[in-house]
């Protein structure tokens, strides 16, 4: 089915997000609307611009849906990249929604990956898209030292999951 006009399509867009629990992929919204995964793009933006709370994940887009209010944190964190599945199951485990990773280069100044991981599942998909590509993670340019956005209920959860991961070894910074 070809939605030709744009607010119809953004419309298609937006039940279909609202409809899943997954991120969806670009490249199957374009099918849903007969479109480009370019035209969705554009889309996606312009829908962002006016306020929808849309996420862009390894994954696909994410429109997330109305949850408990859940409050940002910034962790500080250093280890060596065989622990990041430890450090990501113990996150998420403990109620965590991992939003992203950032590292400080030297030259490039701040670098930030969009995460947004809540589950298990998510943890895995990541880690095996790690391994297939054989991407570098963010903190292995930096020694391990990185930090993570996340998102909780409130402070207890957090000061939870912080002790979980340190009981992991995984090196929390203050």
């Amino acid at each position: 089915m070809a939605v030709r006009e744009r607010g119809e399509r953004q419309q298609v867009l937006l039940e279909a997000l609202r409809a899943s629990r997954e991120p969806i992929p670009g490249a199957q919204l374009a099918a849903l609307c007969g479109v480009t995964r370019q035209v969705v793009v554009h889309d996606i933006a312009l829908l962002r611009a006016a306020g929808e709370p849309i996420l862009s994940t390894p994954r696909g887009y994410w429109l997330r849906p109305g949850e408990a209010a859940r409050r940002p944190f910034v962790l500080s964190v250093c280890h060596p990249p065989e622990r990041t599945e430890t450090e990501l199951y113990t996150m998420v485990d403990h109620g965590l929604h991992v939003v992203d990773v950032v590292v400080e280069h030297p030259v490039y100044g701040e670098l930030r990956g969009a995460l947004h991981l809540s589950s298990r599942r998510d943890v895995a998909l990541f880690l095996q898209r790690v391994a297939e590509t054989k991407a570098l993670l963010l903190s292995s340019l930096t020694e391990g030292f990185h930090l993570h956005t996340v998102e909780c209920r409130d402070e207890g959860q957090l000061h939870e999951a912080v002790a979980a991961l340190r009981a992991a070894g995984i090196q929390v910074l203050d």
